[in-house]
């Protein structure tokens, strides 16, 4: 990086409240850090299995997610 790009990122954070130099360090540390998959849940084998068989699964028989929020609005009346 050169010297402007610094300047630059001094000028626009040096009036910034903690809060947000803290949201653009955890940013910065996002992007630099190796990425590493990390999951907050765990799964059964049989739930993984499923999920397994899903990709590679022909998508033209998925439903749209506002298809099926509509469809079940109206059929449940809400």
């Amino acid at each position: 990086m050169d010297s402007i790009t610094f300047n630059l990122l001094t000028n626009k954070l040096k009036n910034a409240p903690q809060s947000v130099l803290e949201r653009v360090i955890a940013y910065v540390d996002t992007l630099i850090e190796p990425t590493t998959i990390s999951k907050t849940y765990t799964l059964t084998k049989e739930q993984q299995q499923i999920l397994d068989n899903q990709i590679n699964s022909d998508k033209s028989t998925y439903t749209e997610a506002e298809t099926l929020y509509s469809d079940l609005k109206k059929k449940y009346e809400l």
